[in-house]
């Protein structure tokens, strides 16, 4: 149990989209907006677990066609999201929005995430620790997840509004800006290399 715990801390707190639009909601709309957002991407997650877990997932990404175009719309999201990031500015707010995005905009990213369906794929189709059953297994993994991602994701909540709040020079806002995207551009590398 403590293996599953340690991997589930490291593959959440790397950065991805959710925790990097975290980040950026909290730093362009603050904590009430922000706290919305990551309700959404906490919805969103627990939605994609219980889809793998009941075996849904699979039954999709069965169908070649299916899986290729969601992986190529998802592939092309995270792409333009990472752009919008990288080419900001000077202004250190990742999301350029006029109003926040909700607890719709963090459902929806998660439901487009790769990296939510390859990390939860690898949680709980993998780590075994309760062979007597599997159903408790299961619950317990939930528990676990849900543990360990809530304070991750107020975690990077907290750095996008200390960083926006420290009203940094210029160039180390786009630094950022750039060091953010670069994160943002791996993971899709990284998916685009699973998948293939």
């Amino acid at each position: 149990m403590l293996t599953f715990a340690a991997a589930v801390f490291f593959l959440i707190i790397t950065p991805g989209p959710g925790v990097l639009s975290t980040a950026g909601v909290g730093a362009a709309f603050g904590a009430a907006a922000g706290t919305r957002y990551v309700t959404g991407l906490f919805i969103g997650t627990n939605l994609v677990c219980l889809a793998i877990v009941s075996g849904l997932t699979a039954v999709l990404f069965a169908d070649e066609r299916l899986r290729t175009l969601l992986f190529f719309a998802s592939i092309a999201y995270l792409a333009w999201l990472a752009f919008r990031i990288a080419f900001a500015g000077s202004k250190l707010a990742f999301i350029e929005r006029s109003k926040p995005p909700g607890i719709a905009g963090g459902i929806m990213l998660q439901a487009i995430n790769p990296k939510a369906y390859a990390v939860n794929t690898a949680l709980f189709t993998g780590f075994g620790f309760w062979p007597s059953s599997l159903a408790t297994e299961i619950f317990l993994k939930f528990l676990i997840v849900n543990a360990i991602w809530i304070p991750i994701h107020f975690a990077w909540l907290w750095l996008g509004i200390s960083l926006q709040r420290m009203n940094l020079p210029h160039h180390i806002q786009r630094a950022i800006n750039m060091a953010m995207a670069a994160s943002m551009m791996l993971v899709v590398l990284l998916a685009a290399w699973a998948q293939s």
